[in-house]
Protein backbone atom coordinates (compact mmCIF):
# COMPACT_ATOMS: atom_id res chain seq x y z
CA UNK A 1 0.00 0.00 0.00
CA UNK A 2 0.98 3.58 -0.79
CA UNK A 3 2.32 5.67 2.80
CA UNK A 4 0.04 8.05 4.12
CA UNK A 5 0.17 11.25 3.81
CA UNK A 6 3.03 13.31 6.08
CA UNK A 7 -0.14 15.21 7.64
CA UNK A 8 -1.54 11.92 9.00
CA UNK A 9 1.29 11.78 11.18
CA UNK A 10 1.42 15.09 12.17
CA UNK A 11 -2.22 14.79 13.31
CA UNK A 12 -2.00 11.68 15.15
CA UNK A 13 -2.20 12.41 18.86
CA UNK A 14 -4.82 15.36 18.66
CA UNK A 15 -6.65 12.59 16.25
CA UNK A 16 -6.52 10.16 19.10
CA UNK A 17 -8.04 12.23 21.62
CA UNK A 18 -11.17 12.94 19.60
CA UNK A 19 -11.46 9.03 19.20
CA UNK A 20 -11.54 8.10 22.87
CA UNK A 21 -13.93 11.56 23.63
CA UNK A 22 -16.67 10.42 21.22
CA UNK A 23 -16.14 7.28 21.95
CA UNK A 24 -16.75 7.63 25.66
CA UNK A 25 -19.76 9.54 24.86
CA UNK A 26 -21.78 7.11 22.94
CA UNK A 27 -21.06 4.06 25.64
CA UNK A 28 -24.40 3.60 27.12
CA UNK A 29 -22.52 2.00 30.82
CA UNK A 30 -20.93 4.97 31.46
CA UNK A 31 -21.55 8.17 32.65
CA UNK A 32 -19.84 10.56 30.44
CA UNK A 33 -18.87 14.36 31.45
CA UNK A 34 -16.58 13.50 28.37
CA UNK A 35 -18.42 15.04 25.38
CA UNK A 36 -19.82 18.17 24.44
CA UNK A 37 -23.18 17.63 23.19
CA UNK A 38 -26.40 19.43 23.87
CA UNK A 39 -28.99 18.01 26.12
CA UNK A 40 -31.45 15.88 24.33
CA UNK A 41 -34.13 18.19 26.48
CA UNK A 42 -32.65 21.16 24.64
CA UNK A 43 -33.27 19.28 20.91
CA UNK A 44 -36.08 20.73 19.52
CA UNK A 45 -38.04 17.96 17.99
CA UNK A 46 -41.69 18.51 17.95
CA UNK A 47 -40.51 21.74 16.56
CA UNK A 48 -38.85 20.47 13.77
CA UNK A 49 -41.36 17.80 13.10
CA UNK A 50 -43.81 20.48 12.84
CA UNK A 51 -41.78 22.64 10.33
CA UNK A 52 -40.57 19.50 8.33
CA UNK A 53 -44.32 18.59 8.12
CA UNK A 54 -44.96 21.97 6.61
CA UNK A 55 -42.30 22.69 4.36
CA UNK A 56 -41.72 19.36 2.70
CA UNK A 57 -44.40 20.24 -0.16
CA UNK A 58 -43.87 20.66 -3.92
CA UNK A 59 -45.96 23.58 -3.29
CA UNK A 60 -43.43 25.08 -0.51
CA UNK A 61 -39.68 23.83 -0.03
CA UNK A 62 -39.63 20.32 -0.89
CA UNK A 63 -38.24 20.74 -4.12
CA UNK A 64 -35.55 23.44 -2.54
CA UNK A 65 -34.85 21.17 0.47
CA UNK A 66 -33.66 18.18 -1.66
CA UNK A 67 -32.06 19.88 -4.88
CA UNK A 68 -28.33 21.47 -4.79
CA UNK A 69 -28.45 24.89 -3.46
CA UNK A 70 -26.09 28.44 -3.43
CA UNK A 71 -22.50 27.35 -2.31
CA UNK A 72 -22.53 30.88 0.23
CA UNK A 73 -25.42 29.18 1.54
CA UNK A 74 -29.98 29.74 1.60
CA UNK A 75 -30.34 33.61 1.61
CA UNK A 76 -33.05 33.35 4.06
CA UNK A 77 -30.54 31.47 6.60
CA UNK A 78 -27.72 34.06 5.80
CA UNK A 79 -30.59 36.29 7.06
CA UNK A 80 -31.27 34.57 9.89
CA UNK A 81 -27.70 35.07 11.23
CA UNK A 82 -27.35 38.69 10.58
CA UNK A 83 -31.06 39.73 12.05
CA UNK A 84 -31.12 37.11 14.86
CA UNK A 85 -27.25 36.52 15.81
CA UNK A 86 -24.84 38.99 14.81
CA UNK A 87 -27.03 42.27 14.62
CA UNK A 88 -27.99 42.03 18.34
CA UNK A 89 -24.32 41.32 19.78
CA UNK A 90 -23.40 44.72 18.16
CA UNK A 91 -21.54 43.01 15.16
CA UNK A 92 -22.54 44.88 11.69
CA UNK A 93 -22.71 42.61 8.51
CA UNK A 94 -24.17 42.22 5.49
CA UNK A 95 -25.88 38.79 4.57
CA UNK A 96 -23.20 38.64 1.41
CA UNK A 97 -20.85 38.49 3.75
CA UNK A 98 -21.73 35.15 5.72
CA UNK A 99 -21.53 31.60 4.48
CA UNK A 100 -23.42 28.79 5.79
CA UNK A 101 -20.95 25.85 6.66
CA UNK A 102 -21.24 21.99 7.62
CA UNK A 103 -20.41 22.79 11.16
CA UNK A 104 -18.85 25.25 12.66
CA UNK A 105 -15.20 23.50 12.12
CA UNK A 106 -15.68 23.45 8.42
CA UNK A 107 -15.24 27.28 8.54
CA UNK A 108 -12.18 27.01 10.72
CA UNK A 109 -11.17 24.31 7.50
CA UNK A 110 -11.75 26.71 4.88
CA UNK A 111 -10.34 28.98 6.57
CA UNK A 112 -6.92 26.98 6.78
CA UNK A 113 -7.12 26.54 3.29
CA UNK A 114 -6.80 29.92 2.29
CA UNK A 115 -4.25 30.66 4.96
CA UNK A 116 -1.82 27.78 6.15
CA UNK A 117 1.14 26.74 4.13
CA UNK A 118 3.02 23.71 5.94
CA UNK A 119 5.19 24.86 9.29
CA UNK A 120 3.17 28.39 8.88
CA UNK A 121 2.47 29.54 12.73
CA UNK A 122 -0.98 29.45 14.39
CA UNK A 123 -0.75 30.99 17.50
CA UNK A 124 -3.84 29.29 20.30
CA UNK A 125 -4.77 29.64 23.64
CA UNK A 126 -2.93 27.70 26.44
CA UNK A 127 -5.35 25.00 27.02
CA UNK A 128 -7.20 24.97 23.70
CA UNK A 129 -9.69 22.79 21.85
CA UNK A 130 -7.97 19.84 20.09
CA UNK A 131 -10.46 19.60 17.53
CA UNK A 132 -9.12 22.36 16.51
CA UNK A 133 -5.36 21.46 17.06
CA UNK A 134 -6.37 18.30 15.18
CA UNK A 135 -7.30 20.79 12.08
CA UNK A 136 -4.32 23.01 12.10
CA UNK A 137 -1.90 20.02 12.20
CA UNK A 138 -3.38 18.78 9.47
CA UNK A 139 -2.47 21.64 7.09
CA UNK A 140 0.81 20.93 8.95
CA UNK A 141 1.03 24.17 11.01
CA UNK A 142 3.11 24.73 14.11
CA UNK A 143 1.07 25.57 16.81
CA UNK A 144 2.66 28.07 19.49
CA UNK A 145 0.75 28.29 22.94
CA UNK A 146 -0.54 31.76 24.58
CA UNK A 147 -0.74 31.89 28.11
CA UNK A 148 -4.58 32.09 29.78
CA UNK A 149 -5.45 33.20 33.10
CA UNK A 150 -9.22 34.16 35.15
CA UNK A 151 -9.98 36.67 31.98
CA UNK A 152 -8.46 34.96 29.02
CA UNK A 153 -6.35 34.64 26.70
CA UNK A 154 -2.96 37.23 28.13
CA UNK A 155 -2.81 39.72 25.34
CA UNK A 156 1.06 40.96 26.70
CA UNK A 157 1.99 37.12 25.94
CA UNK A 158 -0.17 37.47 22.60
CA UNK A 159 1.68 40.61 21.28
CA UNK A 160 5.13 38.85 22.45
CA UNK A 161 4.23 35.74 20.49
CA UNK A 162 3.30 37.74 17.66
CA UNK A 163 6.39 39.73 17.36
CA UNK A 164 8.60 36.42 18.05
CA UNK A 165 6.76 34.39 15.68
CA UNK A 166 5.15 36.42 12.87
CA UNK A 167 2.11 33.87 12.76
CA UNK A 168 0.11 33.76 10.07
CA UNK A 169 -3.33 33.39 12.17
CA UNK A 170 -4.52 33.37 15.76
CA UNK A 171 -6.73 31.17 17.46
CA UNK A 172 -8.74 32.47 20.00
CA UNK A 173 -12.45 31.10 21.90
CA UNK A 174 -13.58 34.28 23.43
CA UNK A 175 -16.61 32.98 25.53
CA UNK A 176 -17.06 30.29 27.83
CA UNK A 177 -13.76 28.79 26.41
CA UNK A 178 -13.22 25.11 25.30
CA UNK A 179 -11.91 22.97 27.88
CA UNK A 180 -11.42 26.02 30.63
CA UNK A 181 -15.19 27.75 30.49
CA UNK A 182 -13.26 31.04 30.88
CA UNK A 183 -14.92 34.19 29.51
CA UNK A 184 -12.17 36.35 27.44
CA UNK A 185 -12.49 40.34 28.74
CA UNK A 186 -13.90 43.11 27.42
CA UNK A 187 -10.65 45.17 27.21
CA UNK A 188 -8.43 42.06 25.74
CA UNK A 189 -11.31 41.25 23.28
CA UNK A 190 -10.66 45.18 22.21
CA UNK A 191 -6.91 44.64 22.31
CA UNK A 192 -6.67 41.62 20.41
CA UNK A 193 -9.03 43.20 17.28
CA UNK A 194 -6.22 45.83 17.37
CA UNK A 195 -3.50 43.39 17.28
CA UNK A 196 -4.83 41.74 14.32
CA UNK A 197 -5.32 45.18 12.32
CA UNK A 198 -1.59 46.57 13.46
CA UNK A 199 0.26 43.08 12.84
CA UNK A 200 -1.72 41.86 9.51
CA UNK A 201 -2.86 38.72 11.84
CA UNK A 202 -5.81 36.42 11.10
CA UNK A 203 -7.90 36.23 14.21
CA UNK A 204 -9.96 33.30 14.34
CA UNK A 205 -12.73 34.05 16.39
CA UNK A 206 -14.34 30.38 17.04
CA UNK A 207 -17.36 31.51 19.59
CA UNK A 208 -20.04 28.69 19.44
CA UNK A 209 -21.16 29.03 23.40
CA UNK A 210 -21.65 32.62 23.37
CA UNK A 211 -25.40 32.60 22.96
CA UNK A 212 -25.73 29.99 25.89
CA UNK A 213 -25.07 33.07 28.61
CA UNK A 214 -27.08 32.34 31.91
CA UNK A 215 -25.48 34.25 34.13
CA UNK A 216 -23.33 37.37 34.28
CA UNK A 217 -22.62 40.17 31.27
CA UNK A 218 -23.01 40.05 28.03
CA UNK A 219 -19.91 40.61 26.22
CA UNK A 220 -19.41 41.24 22.18
CA UNK A 221 -17.57 39.48 20.21
CA UNK A 222 -13.98 40.58 19.24
CA UNK A 223 -15.56 40.85 15.92
CA UNK A 224 -17.42 44.07 17.03
CA UNK A 225 -14.25 45.69 17.73
CA UNK A 226 -12.28 44.74 14.01
CA UNK A 227 -11.67 48.00 11.92
CA UNK A 228 -9.82 46.34 8.99
CA UNK A 229 -11.71 42.87 8.59
CA UNK A 230 -8.82 41.18 9.57
CA UNK A 231 -10.85 39.34 12.47
CA UNK A 232 -12.80 35.85 10.88
CA UNK A 233 -15.86 35.01 13.28
CA UNK A 234 -16.68 31.39 13.15
CA UNK A 235 -19.94 30.02 14.79
CA UNK A 236 -22.35 27.33 14.99
CA UNK A 237 -25.81 26.49 15.25
CA UNK A 238 -25.25 23.01 17.06
CA UNK A 239 -25.06 24.15 20.86
CA UNK A 240 -28.44 26.33 20.30
CA UNK A 241 -30.11 24.55 17.70
CA UNK A 242 -28.86 21.03 16.30
CA UNK A 243 -25.44 19.35 15.98
CA UNK A 244 -26.75 16.33 14.03
CA UNK A 245 -28.27 19.27 11.58
CA UNK A 246 -24.16 20.16 11.25
CA UNK A 247 -24.63 23.71 10.39
CA UNK A 248 -22.06 27.03 10.96
CA UNK A 249 -21.88 30.33 9.54
CA UNK A 250 -18.76 32.45 8.82
CA UNK A 251 -18.47 36.49 9.10
CA UNK A 252 -15.65 37.35 7.08
CA UNK A 253 -14.78 41.19 5.19
CA UNK A 254 -15.84 40.08 1.54
CA UNK A 255 -12.47 39.50 -0.07
CA UNK A 256 -12.29 37.24 2.47
CA UNK A 257 -15.69 36.11 1.82
CA UNK A 258 -14.95 35.20 -1.93
CA UNK A 259 -12.23 33.21 -1.45
CA UNK A 260 -14.09 31.08 1.43
CA UNK A 261 -16.87 30.36 -1.60
CA UNK A 262 -14.14 29.11 -4.21
CA UNK A 263 -12.70 26.75 -1.44
CA UNK A 264 -16.15 25.45 -0.25
CA UNK A 265 -17.33 24.59 -3.98
CA UNK A 266 -13.99 22.39 -4.04
CA UNK A 267 -14.84 20.90 -0.75
CA UNK A 268 -18.45 19.92 -0.60
CA UNK A 269 -20.34 22.00 -3.49
CA UNK A 270 -22.58 23.60 -0.47
CA UNK A 271 -24.20 22.62 2.78
CA UNK A 272 -26.94 20.49 3.21
CA UNK A 273 -29.79 21.98 1.67
CA UNK A 274 -32.82 20.38 4.10
CA UNK A 275 -31.28 21.34 7.93
CA UNK A 276 -30.95 25.10 6.05
CA UNK A 277 -34.35 25.39 5.41
CA UNK A 278 -35.55 24.14 8.33
CA UNK A 279 -33.05 25.83 10.79
CA UNK A 280 -34.07 29.07 8.60
CA UNK A 281 -37.88 28.45 8.91
CA UNK A 282 -37.17 27.91 13.30
CA UNK A 283 -35.89 31.05 13.53
CA UNK A 284 -38.23 33.00 10.94
CA UNK A 285 -41.07 31.22 12.62
CA UNK A 286 -40.23 32.70 15.95
CA UNK A 287 -39.46 30.03 18.14
CA UNK A 288 -35.95 30.60 18.68
CA UNK A 289 -36.53 33.35 21.83
CA UNK A 290 -38.70 30.54 23.94
CA UNK A 291 -36.44 27.84 23.24
CA UNK A 292 -32.81 29.74 23.77
CA UNK A 293 -34.86 31.24 27.30
CA UNK A 294 -35.43 27.68 28.11
CA UNK A 295 -32.22 25.95 27.34
CA UNK A 296 -30.46 28.57 29.10
CA UNK A 297 -32.60 27.77 32.03
CA UNK A 298 -31.77 23.96 32.08
CA UNK A 299 -27.67 24.53 31.33
CA UNK A 300 -27.83 26.97 33.94
CA UNK A 301 -29.46 24.49 36.72
CA UNK A 302 -26.81 21.62 35.96
CA UNK A 303 -24.15 24.12 36.31
CA UNK A 304 -25.31 24.72 39.16
CA UNK A 305 -25.97 21.08 40.58
CA UNK A 306 -22.18 20.41 38.91
CA UNK A 307 -20.38 23.12 41.02
CA UNK A 308 -22.14 22.11 43.82
CA UNK A 309 -21.33 18.44 43.54
CA UNK A 310 -17.48 19.13 43.22
CA UNK A 311 -17.31 21.30 45.82
CA UNK A 312 -19.28 18.44 48.28
CA UNK A 313 -17.46 14.94 46.68
CA UNK A 314 -14.15 16.29 45.13
CA UNK A 315 -10.74 16.65 47.61
CA UNK A 316 -9.96 19.60 49.41
CA UNK A 317 -7.49 21.68 47.40
CA UNK A 318 -9.66 21.06 44.02
CA UNK A 319 -9.50 24.18 42.15
CA UNK A 320 -12.60 24.64 39.49
CA UNK A 321 -13.80 27.35 37.45
CA UNK A 322 -17.79 29.04 37.53
CA UNK A 323 -18.67 29.62 34.10
CA UNK A 324 -21.21 32.11 33.42
CA UNK A 325 -22.34 29.85 30.39
CA UNK A 326 -21.72 27.19 28.40
CA UNK A 327 -21.48 23.35 28.77
CA UNK A 328 -17.94 22.92 30.89
CA UNK A 329 -15.88 23.14 34.07
CA UNK A 330 -12.13 23.00 34.25
CA UNK A 331 -11.05 20.89 37.42
CA UNK A 332 -7.49 20.92 38.74
CA UNK A 333 -7.11 17.64 41.15
CA UNK A 334 -4.87 17.78 44.32
CA UNK A 335 -2.08 15.66 45.24
CA UNK A 336 -0.20 15.16 41.41
CA UNK A 337 -2.64 12.56 40.63
CA UNK A 338 -2.55 11.85 36.77
CA UNK A 339 -5.89 12.79 34.96
CA UNK A 340 -5.11 10.42 32.32
CA UNK A 341 -4.25 7.63 33.85
CA UNK A 342 -7.25 8.03 36.39
CA UNK A 343 -9.41 8.10 33.37
CA UNK A 344 -8.55 4.51 32.20
CA UNK A 345 -9.55 3.10 35.71
CA UNK A 346 -12.23 5.83 35.70
CA UNK A 347 -14.29 4.22 32.94
CA UNK A 348 -13.54 0.74 33.59
CA UNK A 349 -14.07 0.25 37.39
CA UNK A 350 -17.65 -1.29 37.71
CA UNK A 351 -17.58 0.36 40.73
CA UNK A 352 -17.03 4.23 38.75
CA UNK A 353 -18.03 3.97 35.14
CA UNK A 354 -17.38 7.52 34.54
CA UNK A 355 -15.99 9.51 31.77
CA UNK A 356 -14.56 12.92 31.50
CA UNK A 357 -11.60 14.30 29.56
CA UNK A 358 -7.78 14.65 30.34
CA UNK A 359 -6.59 17.89 30.27
CA UNK A 360 -2.75 17.25 29.07
CA UNK A 361 -4.49 16.66 25.25
CA UNK A 362 -5.81 20.46 25.29
CA UNK A 363 -1.87 21.85 25.80
CA UNK A 364 0.21 21.40 23.01
CA UNK A 365 3.25 21.96 24.95
CA UNK A 366 3.60 18.88 26.09
CA UNK A 367 5.74 18.19 29.33
CA UNK A 368 2.88 16.97 31.11
CA UNK A 369 1.35 19.87 31.31
CA UNK A 370 -2.27 19.89 32.40
CA UNK A 371 -1.78 16.31 33.71
CA UNK A 372 -3.37 17.07 36.76
CA UNK A 373 -6.25 18.56 34.88
CA UNK A 374 -10.06 17.47 33.75
CA UNK A 375 -12.60 18.96 31.83
CA UNK A 376 -15.99 18.45 33.08
CA UNK A 377 -18.66 18.85 30.80
CA UNK A 378 -22.66 18.76 32.09
CA UNK A 379 -24.67 20.21 29.61
CA UNK A 380 -25.58 16.45 28.55
CA UNK A 381 -25.66 15.25 31.68
CA UNK A 382 -29.31 14.87 33.78
CA UNK A 383 -29.01 16.63 37.69
CA UNK A 384 -29.41 12.47 39.09
CA UNK A 385 -26.37 11.60 37.20
CA UNK A 386 -24.29 14.52 37.69
CA UNK A 387 -24.84 14.29 41.40
CA UNK A 388 -23.94 10.19 41.14
CA UNK A 389 -20.95 10.25 38.52
CA UNK A 390 -19.32 13.27 40.81
CA UNK A 391 -19.99 11.38 44.22
CA UNK A 392 -18.03 8.12 42.39
CA UNK A 393 -15.24 10.07 40.48
CA UNK A 394 -14.52 12.50 44.06
CA UNK A 395 -14.46 9.15 46.00
CA UNK A 396 -11.66 7.70 43.52
CA UNK A 397 -9.67 10.54 43.20
CA UNK A 398 -9.96 10.64 47.00
CA UNK A 399 -8.42 7.20 46.91
CA UNK A 400 -5.49 7.78 45.51
CA UNK A 401 -4.44 10.82 47.94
Amino acid sequence: MPEFAGRMAQMAKSAAIIRNLFGAMNDPGIISFGGGAPAKEALPVELVREIVNDVMTREKRGIESLQYGPVPGLADLREVVVEHLLTPKGVSANPDEVVITTGGLEGMNLLCQLYIEPGDVILVESPTFVQSVEIFEMFQARCVSVAMDDDGMVTDDLEAKILKYRPKMVYVIPTFQNPTGRTLSLERRKKIAQLGSEHDVIILEDDPYRDIRYSGTDLPPIKSFDETGHTVLANSFSKIFSPGSRLGYVLAKPEITAKIIDAKSATNSHTSMLPQVVCAEFFKRGHYPEHHRAMCELYRHRRDVMIECIDKFFPEGTKRTFPDGGLFTWAEIPGGINTTDLLVEATSNPDVKVAYVAGEGFFIEGNGMGSDCMRISFGGVTEDNIRLGTERLGKLIGSKL
